[in-house]
Order: structure tokens, then sequence, then C-alpha cells
């Protein structure tokens, strides 16, 4: 009975994670400029990567009784460099005055970046 339950919700939390995911790759498709598609890529890939990996950790512990510290290591990994790597994308992309899309009313960095050597 706890076994089943167990792996059910590892079971959940994979389909969830892999919807995360989806959305991630219609966001990259749907949006228009640089800073709304890394921030579709850096916001769901990366939730949906962790929910895919605690989701798989969970059923190998309800089904196998067995630890992977791979996984955690993963989990880790992602969490520490997804959004790491997404601000120094849109960073890098923002000071090499990349476009942004023609509805954007107010450039608040812009303000924050006065005084700055970048």
């Amino acid at each position: 009975m706890t076994e089943t339950i167990v792996i059910s919700i590892g079971l959940i939390l994979v389909i969830i994670g892999a919807l995360f995911s989806a959305l991630a790759a219609i966001g990259m498709l749907r949006l228009d400029d640089v800073y709304s598609r890394a921030h579709a890529a850096g916001k769901a890939a990366t939730l949906g990567t962790m929910l895919l990996l605690t989701g798989t950790f969970i059923y190998f512990i309800g089904k196998e009784g067995y630890v992977n510290f791979q996984l955690l290591i993963g989990i880790a990994f992602v969490f520490l460099t997804g959004p790491l790597s997404s601000h120094l994308v849109l960073k890098s992309a923002y000071n090499l005055k990349t476009p942004a899309s023609k509805r954007l009313k107010l450039d608040e960095v812009k303000d924050d970046m006065k005084g700055t050597k970048l």
C-alpha cells in the first residue's frame, strides 16, 4: 500500500515535470524576444527538470528501496546552475544591446546599471 502511494507520487511528479518542460518548449517557440524566451526556458525548464529528477528519485525509493545519490547530485546541480546560467545569458544579451520586444514599456535595468562598469 505504501509502496503504491510512493510510486504514484513519483509518477505524478514525472508527469508534471514533463508538462513544465513542454511548456518551456512552447514558450521558446511562441515568445517574441530573447528575454522572454530565456525567461521561459530558464524558469519552466529548470522546474520541469527538477520535478522529473525528483519524481524518478522518489520512484526508485518506493519501487526498489534504492537511494540514488547521482539523482540527488543532479537535482542540486540543476537547482544551482539553471537560474544562474539563464541570468548570465540575459545579462550578456542586455550588455550586447539586444533589442527587446516593442511591448516593453519600462527598462528598469538601465537605471540599475548606471554607475557600474558592465
